[in-house]
């Protein structure tokens, strides 16, 4: 049975990320988290984890032959699965691989786990942390288009996983409810130039700082294992004004990043962070 189609009415359904292939090849590193990109619980932020993302990422990318064969890529989707809280201080390991791939994208695993320590600000042992990641990411040309992967660049990935037939299908609802349903009015959320890239793209993290600034009131859903999903529908570039809709369903929350279009605001990006299920 495919899965339910999501809609702003409904959490969404919960599938576990699948595992790496046996015995299949993986990039692997070692990382120390910092206090900036951590809570007032010494929790790793939302937005901290997907810093570590690009990290890995791009390490991966400059122990590879992508930058020769295949360097341009953007993210479509992330998801983000808190099984355990990575916490500071520590370390943590990360190991990337290809989860599933077509011919013009692929599903880029990535499995963080850390070694928890103890020091003067945080005295209490904790657990070690484990989080499991997947990324939709998309080969591009130079313009920006949707473009095949190269031959030695498939072959490589392609043997990380027997999945080559990879689809897009949303995970989150990409309408927004009229606010008139909503209990939750709409906010604005102030961008900074600093949050853009060098290519005027708002980085990664910076969307994930904008849901930080909603799970404060929902600090439940950060208490337990949770999963993030977010889904990039169209850019925001410097100077373009941001207004966050939500909506709470039970155990999930839901966030639409709304930008001014030509006849009234668009969609930018969904968001949803709900509890995984024990």
């Amino acid at each position: 049975m495919p899965p339910i189609k999501p809609t702003s009415s409904t959490p969404p359904e919960y599938v576990p990320l699948a595992d790496r292939k046996e015995g299949a090849r993986f990039y692997a590193n070692g990382y120390r988290v910092r206090t900036g990109d951590v809570d007032q619980e010494m929790r790793v932020r939302l937005d901290g984890l997907a810093r570590f993302l690009q990290d890995v990422a791009n390490d991966n990318f400059d122990a590879s032959d992508f930058t020769d064969t295949d360097p341009f890529w953007i993210v479509r989707r992330t998801v983000i699965d808190v099984l355990e809280p990575i916490t500071w201080p520590a370390d943590f390991h990360a190991e990337r691989w290809c989860g599933a791939l077509s011919t013009r994208w692929t599903d880029m695993r990535v499995r963080l786990t850390s070694v928890s320590e103890t020091n003067r600000f945080n005295p209490e042992p904790r657990p070690n942390g484990r989080v499991e990641t997947s990324g939709f990411w998309i080969n591009v040309n130079d313009q920006g288009m949707p473009s095949r992967i190269s031959d030695g660049s498939f072959e490589m990935l392609s043997s990380m996983t027997d999945e080559h037939r990879l689809r897009w299908r949303s995970m989150n609802p990409e309408q927004a409810p009229d606010p008139a349903e909503l209990d939750l009015p709409d906010r604005e959320h102030v961008l900074r130039i600093t949050d853009f890239d060098p290519f005027r793209h708002l980085n990664n993290a910076a969307y994930l700082e904008a849901v930080e600034d909603e799970l404060v009131d929902h600090t439940d859903l950060l208490d337990v294992p949770h999963r993030l999903v977010i889904e990039y529908l169209r850019p925001i570039t410097p100077g373009t004004p941001i207004t966050i809709r939500r909506k709470r369903i039970e155990g999930c929350l839901y966030l639409w990043m709304l930008i001014p279009g030509d006849d009234g605001p668009v969609v930018a990006a969904t968001v949803s962070v709900s509890v995984i299920p024990a």
